[in-house]
């Protein structure tokens, strides 16, 4: 009996039955992180759930490398709009980061 570990939703991948994304488990193994220290960081996930997300990652490596590359570029088209709306809040924030660097 073969069990799916990875389903698709929306417009991504995620762990089968849980609200954990692929995309967390995959960012966290190009890292270097080890399977156990994933299920780790994820307490809902088994080890068995974690490599089953690995496996399904690399087994179709090209599509979601795919996927993951258009969620960083929509992630990027985002944020430029909110700064672009938010103009005033992101120079209060960038200001502050300097004042706190040139405390330390």
């Amino acid at each position: 009996m073969a069990k799916e570990y990875v389903e698709r939703r929306e417009a991504g991948y995620w762990i089968a039955g849980t609200r954990v994304s692929l995309d967390s488990i995959v960012y966290a193994f190009l890292r270097g992180s080890s399977p156990e220290s994933i299920a780790q960081s994820f307490p809902v996930l088994t080890l068995e759930e974690v490599y089953g997300g690995i496996t399904f990652y690399l087994a179709h490596q090209a599509e979601v490398d795919a996927l993951l590359q258009q969620t960083e570029v929509e992630f990027s088209v985002l944020e430029k709009e909110s700064r672009e709306a938010n103009s005033p809040l992101h120079k209060k924030l960038r200001e502050a980061r300097e004042i706190r660097a040139n405390r330390r």
